[in-house]
């Protein structure tokens, strides 16, 4: 397909608009579902023929997060350069190759290399896909799109846990892979033939930005994943952490001195950037954090098989769905100060809810809990999505929806770093002596996961039930603490949001 310049005369609203949604939809929870259904499939990878080591397996999950993770505001701004719709058709194209890759690759080296193809894709459709869900509505009903697209965000990650357990439930791991292909293949086709063909604008591309960008980002987020499995004071995490601010350093004072910078940091004196940016940062904290907890609790504490577990998430998907097209409307009614604050204050409750659970609470107490998280979400995610898009001018639109991606994806590889050293660090100290300091390697087996500890106690026969259940309740002891830990993060990070957030008149009715 040929990427070239919108004719004027037809509005990009032309484009059958259902189709269109539905299509890039589709896309959307594929991207955010690839990222979150891999981690289902961590036992699988560790006992297979390719015999990776623990630190392959950790890069086989990673790869594909850090490479997106790099991409995402470059790829935005290729896209605003050569046309939205076209790259976003290259990125499907890519990923579907990527995925069939994984799914067939002989060694380790060369399921890396795969895993990295299918995240480079992915980076390519997601910048693009929302400046094309917000053409593909006229202006009036664009805080409408925002909040569908901000709605499937997170939608894509309970769908890839739940079909991500009911895959391997039946197949083995190269399966998880290989069904993003198909489904990446349909993407395609329904983009081509349905999403609108939006102008693009002529600014040339901050090749010096993008090089530096990549490489303090890719630092930055080495530095986050490496941090739990090597010590936040390792030499490698430290290195990774020290390069990323020397770089990213630079990268500003480099943007500052270009005609056509890749981001202006001058960006950042609008309020409603600093307060999107850390919005979105800090609810996918919050929202990752739950995914963390979600598998292991259900799982290992309440015994739940990994299919039950990956649908123990559906009715955060459900008040997504439901609540999100609406948080537009009463943004416009009440200002989107207020619903972001109240939206933000939610999730905090959730989170305190959740660290009241223990080895005795029932599902239904369970699932109250993710639906506050996710009633939170719902709302204050769609204003802090628009303000992001709307404090950059309409040339920066894919760079706009890049620093937009790019902050859910901070907020989730710090979600799962900081949750998951609080959880793991608690826990170790919490376990029981008789299981902490069993001699040899079992003491250290049990001390890095509840369910390490749990096939410990089975194995050595001994006192299984008594210390099963203690093991369990220093897990939700864990679990509380580092809920409480992240809910305190969030609300001071709330604080900071309701002040920077742009203050706007208030409608008594929804825009029409």
């Amino acid at each position: 397909m040929t990427v070239g310049r919108a004719d004027a005369a037809r509005p990009a609203v032309a484009a059958p608009r259902r189709a269109a949604t539905a299509a890039i939809c589709l896309c959307v929870a594929l991207v955010f579902g690839l990222g979150a259904s891999v981690n289902l499939a961590v036992g699988r990878l560790a006992t297979s023929a390719l015999q990776p080591s623990a630190t392959e397996v950790l890069w086989i999950v990673d790869t594909y997060l850090v490479v997106f993770g790099c991409l995402l505001i470059p790829a935005g701004a290729i896209g605003d350069r050569f046309g939205r719709k076209g790259i976003m058709i290259t990125g499907l194209a890519v990923l579907a190759a990527g995925s069939v890759a994984s799914a067939v690759a002989p060694s380790v080296p060369l399921l890396l290399a795969a895993r990295a193809l299918t995240g480079a894709g992915a980076a390519f459709i997601l910048p693009c896909s929302l400046p094309l869900m917000v053409a593909n509505y006229p202006a009036e009903q664009r805080g409408h799109a925002v909040a569908v697209w901000t709605a499937m965000s997170g939608i894509g990650g309970v769908a890839g846990n739940v079909l991500g357990g009911l895959v391997l439930q039946f197949f083995d791991w190269q399966a998880l892979f290989a069904v993003a292909a198909p489904i990446a293949l349909l993407g395609l086709a329904l983009i081509a033939a349905t999403a609108p063909t939006v102008e693009r604008h002529d600014h040339r591309i901050d090749l010096g930005g993008v090089a530096i960008l990549v490489v303090g980002v890719f630092a930055l987020l080495f530095g986050i994943i490496q941090g739990q499995e090597l010590g936040w004071t390792s030499g490698p995490v430290l290195t990774g952490f020290a390069v990323a601010l020397v770089v990213l350093t630079a990268f500003v004072l480099f943007e500052l001195r270009q005609q056509h910078p890749l981001i202006d940091p001058r960006a950042f004196r609008y309020a409603g950037l600093r307060a999107g940016t850390l919005g979105i940062i800090v609810s996918f904290i919050a929202m990752y954090s739950v995914f963390y907890l979600n598998g292991q609790y259900l799982m290992n504490v309440k015994g739940y098989a990994a299919v039950l577990a990956g649908l123990g998430t559906a009715p955060l998907a459900v008040v997504l769905f439901l609540v999100s097209p609406r948080a537009v409307k009463l943004a416009n009614r009440f200002g989107g100060r207020s619903v972001v604050t109240v939206g933000l204050l939610v999730v905090v409750t959730g989170l305190l809810l959740f660290s009241l659970c223990g080895p005795e609470t029932v599902y239904p107490l369970y699932a109250a809990c993710i639906v506050v998280v996710g009633l939170g979400s719902a709302l204050s995610n769609p204003p802090l999505s628009t303000a992001i898009i709307s404090s950059l001018p309409p040339h920066q639109q894919g760079v706009g929806s890049g620093i937009n991606s790019f902050s859910r994806e901070i907020g989730g590889a710090l979600g799962f770093a900081i949750f998951g050293t609080i959880l793991n660090g608690h826990f170790a100290t919490g376990l029981p002596s008789r299981v902490r300091d069993m001699p040899g390697e079992a003491g250290d087996v049990a001390r890095r996961a509840v369910g390490s500890a749990l096939a410990v106690i089975r194995d050595s026969g001994v006192d299984v039930e008594s210390l099963s259940q203690a093991v369990r309740l220093a897990f939700t002891d864990a679990m509380s603490v580092a809920l409480r830990v992240v809910a305190l993060i969030l609300l001071l990070a709330t604080v900071l949001v309701a002040i920077w957030y742009p203050k706007a008149e208030r409608r008594d009715a929804p825009a029409k």
